[in-house]
């Protein structure tokens, strides 16, 4: 906390050659305990261990740095740099005295672009000379139990809060609430006689306090020099929109971040940490939804008038079937859909009635998938069958719902490829680079879903995904069945 505080990089040194030995001998202890020979040959055969930090709020406060600022990010580039090159010497040490990783190709390591980027000259030309005991060596793990018990911030998180409500029955025979300071924030109150956080410098800052850029970069500074990955959730406020979130996101990928978490206060999942008082789940039910991410129970959303029209005309055992369904023109969920037949009676009421409930289940939240499954799980209607069995020119299913139920599903997804296109169209500007990485992705998207569809048999007679019902494989659309 004094003005000539500075970072001790010659003991950090010592320390991490120390630590890089100790994992060394961790990983050898617990090698021949991994219940799998898989896993004992892929430990033995790569050597992998995981060096981290934490504390880094902590260390920033002490040197009166705000984390976030330009100086602070500088810091921390400084000591991962430091923290990979002390490790990397560290570990062809130990390949010099008891061997490489068996794997260990060195011209491969020595050619990636990592290597190349952050190594010292020093320490390329003794990893080139002896190759490296362990093939990965850093990541920066959450710690967050572990940095609890010793008292100081975990990971490279800031700290969450400055201060906090403990409430205790047994000491006083009634519940009395009494603050609690984080560790780093008492030990300065103390030492300058503060009575209150609200007196604390402006260094002293709460992950609340710090802009998503700010963390990013502060993130990038570590992942740059970190050969593994590094967690690290940015919290963030309740009003935080979808649209933020997206470029929170994009902003990660564009640092170079492998990856980064987020927690948007007053989501259904309750974060670990939270400086609000818990409330009781009448409370929780009584209050509104003032977000686009979810609705109250019973509200039914009003439609847009530029929702997204899609049509289709279906030929049911009755006749044609005139199909309508609307979509958002932002989101695509499905708003509204119309049913109309041709003739009059029974079948025109039903399809009344049953476009309006399945338009009010839709504008009341319910997902398309559910409704269209529901769809499907009807049975088979004598005229539907006997028309396809006859002129062979019905829609694909056994009866209207579940020709709704397909033709819903495709509207849905013709939808879904609108939105992704118009989304493709507003990101042209992007560069050479960014194509080729969104393809990679792409691709292997491409590649998961050839196996979901190796996994899913279609029906030999409709196309339609088969199930597994009653012990045996059956199609829902048109009835076929394996066992018949």
């Amino acid at each position: 906390f004094s003005s000539g505080a500075r970072f001790d990089f010659d003991t950090f040194q010592k320390a991490v050659r120390i630590a890089v030995g100790a994992l060394n001998e961790v990983l050898d202890e617990g090698l021949p305990l991994h219940p799998l020979t898989e896993q004992r040959e892929s430990v033995r055969d790569w050597r992998q261990i995981g060096l981290g930090v934490m504390g880094i709020a902590d260390m920033l406060i002490k040197l009166g740095l705000r984390y976030g600022s330009e100086k602070a990010v500088g810091l921390c580039g400084e000591i991962a740099d430091y923290l990979l090159n002390t490790a990397v010497y560290a570990s062809a040490k130990f390949a010099k005295e008891q061997g490489a990783f068996p794997k260990c190709r060195v011209g491969d390591i020595l050619a990636s672009k990592f290597a190349k980027a952050n190594f010292d000259l020093n320490v390329l030309d003794y990893v080139r000379e002896h190759g490296l005991r362990n093939s990965q060596l850093l990541t920066i793990a959450p710690t967050g139990s572990l940095a609890t018990m010793l008292g100081v911030s975990s990971g490279i998180e800031p700290v969450f809060a400055t201060s906090y409500q403990r409430k205790t029955e047994s000491l006083h025979g009634e519940d009395v609430t009494y603050t609690v300071y984080t560790p780093v924030v008492a030990e300065y109150m103390e030492r300058f006689g503060c009575t209150d956080d609200s007196e604390l410098p402006d260094f002293f800052v709460t992950s609340a306090d710090i802009p998503f850029p700010e963390r990013i970069e502060t993130q990038a500074a570590w992942q740059q020099y970190i050969d593994a990955s590094i967690s690290s959730t940015v919290n963030v406020p309740e009003n935080f929109t979808k649209q933020q979130v997206f470029d929170l996101y994009v902003e990660a990928w564009l640092h170079g971040l492998k990856g980064v978490t987020i927690y948007r206060q007053g989501c259904n999942r309750s974060g670990i940490l939270t400086t609000e008082t818990a409330k009781a789940p009448e409370e929780q039910q009584s209050e509104t939804a003032t977000d686009d991410f979810a609705w109250k129970r019973g509200e039914i959303i009003e439609v847009s008038q530029s929702a997204i029209g899609k049509k289709r005309k279906l030929t049911t055992g009755c006749g044609s079937l005139h199909c309508a369904a609307f979509f958002d023109e932002h989101s695509g969920d499905l708003l509204e859909i119309y049913l109309s037949k041709g003739s009059q009676g029974g079948c025109a009421n039903y399809m009344t009635g049953l476009s309006r409930m399945l338009s009010l289940a839709a504008r009341g939240g319910c997902d398309v998938h559910a409704i269209v499954d529901q769809l499907m799980s009807t049975g088979a209607c004598p005229s539907y069958a006997v028309r396809a069995a006859t002129k062979k020119d019905t829609s694909k299913g056994s009866c209207c719902p579940m020709a709704i139920g397909n033709a819903l599903l495709d509207m849905w997804n013709e939808a879904q490829a609108d939105l992704e296109q118009n989304e493709k169209s507003a990101t042209d500007n992007l560069s050479v680079t960014d194509r080729t990485e969104e393809k990679k992705v792409t691709d292997k998207l491409s590649a998961t879903e050839k196996e979901v569809a190796v996994r899913y048999p279609t029906c030999p007679k409709c196309d339609t995904e088969l199930r597994h019902e009653g012990g045996c494989v059956q199609c829902m659309s048109c009835g076929y069945s394996k066992c018949d």
